[in-house]
């Protein structure tokens, strides 16, 4: 069982930066692939990054690179979602979710197990 614990949401304005964590107690996080996903209302949960156990494989979308970094730090059982240089069109409740499998780290449907939602509001 993962007890998934998202920490870092808030208000921002267009151009400032957050850092979302994801903490995992009960699981391991060090031997899943941790994957972040965002989601608005009425639209479907959208994959933002994701980072294998080793941190050798990263992934982000294409409307966050440059801007947005995950990193993970395994002794601390904790992954890392830096978001820089936010947009409005950034705001949305993100989703920490961990998997296995780091192929599966696109499909929402796949993961194991999720935290609870923090919502990012980025305002111009």
């Amino acid at each position: 069982r993962c007890s998934c614990r998202r920490m870092g949401g808030g208000l921002v304005q267009a151009g400032g930066f957050l850092r979302l964590s994801c903490e995992a107690s009960g699981l391991i996080l060090r031997v899943h692939t941790t994957v972040w996903f965002r989601q608005n209302p009425g639209k479907e949960r959208e994959f933002v990054s994701a980072i294998n156990p080793g941190a050798d494989r990263i992934a982000y979308a294409d409307s966050v690179k440059g801007r947005f970094t995950i990193s993970r730090d395994n002794a601390k059982n904790t992954v890392y979602l830096q978001m820089n240089s936010l947009k409005p069109e950034d705001t949305a409740v993100y989703y920490c979710a961990v998997d296995r499998y780091y192929a599966n780290r696109g499909d929402p449907k796949a993961m194991d197990y999720w935290g609870k939602g923090t919502l990012v509001t980025v305002s111009s």
